[in-house]
């Protein structure tokens, strides 16, 4: 008898000695680029929140996405799975009706199926393919990622009639804004009781198209003082066909310009920011004062740039910096140092290991990406990976922190040195003195390209 109480009471203290796995605040920004005061993409961004939080923990400046564009990206990152191979590299493709992703684990079901409640809000994977089993529960629903926001007036307030490419101010309260809500419901869940550590998602909508939020934040940026991005007329004349093919110069940047309504875009763009910022700066303050906060790790991302007349083009669906750069930070005591920037090329695909690393969770087979732990410990620990990403099937981008090679379908290719040419002007692939740059940055590519999955509509 004594000895079973022995051993009972040896085991309830190794049960009580069991270190307590750490609640995730996992957020995610639809279409921000680098237009954030700590990245310094653009001189009067006003994100006062983004600050703050990459003050807490550590700032990835060179981070770079999957894919340019919303699907592909977050099912990349969600699943570990790049594009190339898994078949889905369009918004319009079912990412779950591909081979390799029919019966993948994604992150926050990995995280369930290792003790964690999973849940979320707002814009976590891309619109109609939401994948209700990833979560447990989910506002406003499983199958509906984010609340409406409030509807513009009709026709297009700018103008152009381009179905949402559209931007102006709204005569509304934030409380009527969708990301105002989602971050509401984010909110009570950090602080209700809870039996079980948290994978507490909060996707923030803003500042996707359309360019519509209150008033106030199109305030905070005078028309007359908008500072435009730097472009060169001739950039695209070393672009091979396919690369201008995916610019379209003739679309939407020559209705813009022609329309004079660059300056209110980047306006429109720049005040969504803005109202995303105040969104996060509500979480935090939350967040801050909530028991949530005790044992807790935070990542932030978004799914990939944005480009606003850059190379001549506008939107995402490019290779190029504008649209593979995007904003990533990790928070995570007793690994991050405040205030810590790490300049490594990183990838979006090195979210999904680094949080099961974080957390203690057993590891995954298959994953694509790499824990960025050593990173986050020692920002300028050494590190030799670049990040790839793909637009449409075996066309790829590969990013050093010296370099960007692409490679096209067709073969061809363009080369920048990103040391002497940020903006990406002049194309190298040409100079046969940069050939061995080019074979270097190649055997990156991958070597899987499937075919597509089948559009869903």
């Amino acid at each position: 008898m004594q000895r079973r109480a022995f051993l009972a009471a040896l085991g309830a203290t190794a049960v009580a000695a069991a270190p307590v796995k750490p609640n995730v605040l996992f957020i995610a920004i639809d279409d921000l680029n680098d237009w954030i005061g700590c990245l310094g993409g653009h001189p009067q961004a006003k994100t006062p929140n983004l600050d703050r939080l990459a003050a807490m923990g550590t700032l990835f400046t060179n981070a770079h996405c999957a894919a340019p564009l919303c699907n592909p990206s977050r099912a990349a990152l969600m699943t570990g799975i790049r594009p190339s191979s898994s078949g889905v590299y369009t918004n319009n493709q079912p990412w779950r009706a591909s081979k390799a992703l029919a019966n993948a684990v994604t992150l926050p079901q990995h995280f369930t199926a290792n003790g964690y409640r999973s849940i979320g809000s707002g814009k976590i994977y891309h619109d109609s393919f939401a994948d209700p089993a990833s979560w447990q529960e989910y506002y406003p629903a499983k199958n509906s990622q984010k609340p409406a926001d409030p509807p513009p007036p009709k026709p297009s307030m700018n103008g152009l009639n381009a179905a949402n490419f559209d931007w102006a101010p709204l005569s509304v309260a934030d409380e009527k804004m969708g990301d105002h809500q989602v971050v509401d419901w984010v909110i009570q869940q950090m602080n209700a009781k809870q039996e079980q550590p948290l994978f507490l998602a909060c996707g923030i909508y803003k500042p996707h198209l359309p360019w519509h939020v209150p008033q106030k934040y199109f305030d905070l940026f005078p028309l007359d003082s908008i500072v435009l991005p730097k472009i060169n007329g001739d950039d695209l004349d070393d672009v091979p066909p396919m690369g201008r093919k995916f610019a379209k110069p003739q679309t939407d940047h020559k209705l813009v310009i022609d329309s004079g309504q660059w300056k209110h875009a980047v306006q429109a763009y720049l005040a969504c920011i803005a109202f995303a910022d105040a969104q996060l700066g509500r979480l935090l303050d939350a967040y801050e004062k909530s028991p949530f906060k005790q044992n807790s790790l935070i990542v932030l991302w978004s799914d990939h740039g944005w480009h606003l007349g850059e190379k001549l083009h506008w939107r995402k669906f490019s290779l190029w910096e504008e649209a593979t750069h995007n904003v990533l930070m990790v928070v995570a005591p007793g690994v991050t140092k405040p205030g810590s920037r790490c300049d490594r090329t990183v990838s979006l695909m090195d979210v999904y290991p680094t949080l099961v690393d974080l957390c203690g969770l057993p590891s995954r087979p298959g994953l694509e990406g790499v824990s960025l732990r050593p990173l986050l410990a020692n920002a300028q620990a050494k590190w030799d990976r670049p990040a790839v990403t793909t637009y449409f099937r075996n066309n790829h981008s590969v990013r050093s922190e010296e370099w960007r090679y692409i490679r096209y379908a067709d073969g061809t290719e363009e080369l920048y040195d990103r040391k002497q040419d940020p903006l990406e002007w002049k194309n190298l692939a040409g100079d046969s003195k940069h050939a061995a740059v080019k074979q270097k940055m190649a055997q990156w590519l991958p070597t899987t390209n499937v075919e597509d999955v089948p559009t869903g509509r």
